[in-house]
């Protein structure tokens, strides 16, 4: 029988990655309550070593072999180091800083109640066996977890905005500067958490390096083609992320930091977004599926699904209490403050893109990894469900004030 080679496997492992999901969410008809993005993670989980892989090992060993998987892992890093890159052009700090009253107000309750539940949350998990990494300091295991429940994924709000018609309406865009602001405290308590003591030289280092290399970027951006940027952009988010990795600050803060400090004004809105969708369509579904694939139930299923409730229960109920006492504050009307809290506490791309971080890191272990993915996944699921027919309610009244 012929042996396949590394890279017949590599492509059959690609046509698993790309066909499963896809037929499940088209012929399902899944993406009112599971987009594509939550339905190709699901699909890793499901072909993962701890379910598949479990029932049936000589698959699992035959597909998804060292040498695929990291070949797997390498597109994986440059996809979502692209999808973050972009995340971080489009964030709208001079819309957030016009408004800064309110918009601080809302994004700071909306980051800081879901922060201090899930870390309560996290600390309750502590307290057995099996959730700590072997890297990980209680801190920054008790941090990082409820980082993970306050997060705000910008890229999937978004989508969700353009499904719901909201996106350029008023409230679209109040709810994008909330998360816009929450957006940036993520990724600088990461680089908190991250902050290696023993390298902390090469990583100050790193940041004054970065802040005059920006200084000469922009300046360098702003003399030449839109055609040009684009490929100076991709050069420039190359040299940021191996920086930050070299400083032990994790290539996705230089990722992110690489796009935050361009402004979206030096690229057209069409083609913004037709390369944020190519990412999507092209290579970040290996992302997803590489990330179903570090799934593991080692403490016991039960277990793990009890701790993914409890951080869900951290999560959502966290997010809707703090947008709730910003439109106390703010005196909203009735009912806008459950659907933005809705809207708010989805996770999926950037909880994840958290998360695996801290499992690279040994901060935290598969199991508290899997069942910070279950909450991630059903946070995800439970949106649009929950919010469609509260954003309904909402512009009937409009209509009756009106």
């Amino acid at each position: 029988m012929h042996a396949m080679t590394p890279t017949e496997v590599f492509l059959l492992a690609m046509l698993i990655i790309f066909t499963v999901p896809y037929l499940v969410w088209r012929l399902g008809r899944t993406d009112y309550w599971a987009p594509l993005v939550v339905v190709q993670i699901i699909g890793g989980i499901l072909l993962g070593p701890g379910s598949l892989g479990a029932a049936y090992p000589d698959y699992y060993a035959t597909i998804f072999t060292p040498a695929t998987m990291g070949s797997l892992n390498g597109v994986a890093w440059w996809a979502v180091m692209m999808f973050v890159w972009v995340a971080g052009i489009e964030l709208d700090l001079g819309e957030a800083w016009k408004r800064r009253g309110e918009t601080g107000v809302t994004a700071g309750l909306a980051l800081a109640v879901p922060l201090i539940t899930g870390s309560i949350a996290a600390a309750l998990m502590l307290r057995y066996p099996g959730w700590r990494g072997p890297d990980g300091a209680t801190w920054q295991v008790v941090l990082g977890i409820g980082m993970a429940c306050a997060v705000t994924a910008l890229p999937i709000l978004v989508l969700f905005l353009e499904k719901l018609d909201v996106l350029r309406q008023p409230i679209g865009q109040r709810i994008l500067r909330y998360a816009s602001l929450d957006d940036i405290a993520i990724w600088g308590v990461l680089a908190l958490i991250l902050l290696d003591w023993e390298r902390v030289g090469r990583q100050g280092g790193f940041l004054v390096g970065f802040a005059v290399a920006t200084l000469l970027v922009r300046k360098l951006m702003g003399m030449i083609e839109e055609r040009d940027r684009w490929y100076v952009s991709l050069i420039w988010l190359a040299g940021c992320g191996f920086a930050a990795d070299w400083a032990g600050l994790h290539f996705m803060v230089g990722a992110f930091l690489s796009g935050a400090v361009l402004d979206s004004k030096w690229f057209t809105t069409a083609r913004m977004d037709q390369f944020r969708h190519f990412v999507l369509l092209a290579v970040m579904p290996v992302f997803f599926l590489s990330t179903g694939l570090k799934t593991q139930w080692a403490v016991g299923g039960f277990a793990v699904f009890g701790a993914a409730a409890l951080l869900l229960v951290a999560s959502v109920g966290g997010k809707l209490a703090g947008v709730h006492a910003a439109g106390r504050i703010l005196k909203w009307r009735p009912g806008e403050a459950s659907a933005i809290g809705w809207l708010l506490q989805t996770k999926a791309l950037i909880m994840i893109i958290f998360v695996n971080i801290l499992l690279d890191k040994k901060i935290i272990t598969n199991e508290t990894f899997t069942a910070l993915l279950l909450m991630a996944l059903a946070s995800t699921m439970l949106t649009v469900p929950m919010v469609a027919p509260k954003l309904k309610k909402l512009a009937g009244l409009v209509g009756k004030s009106a």
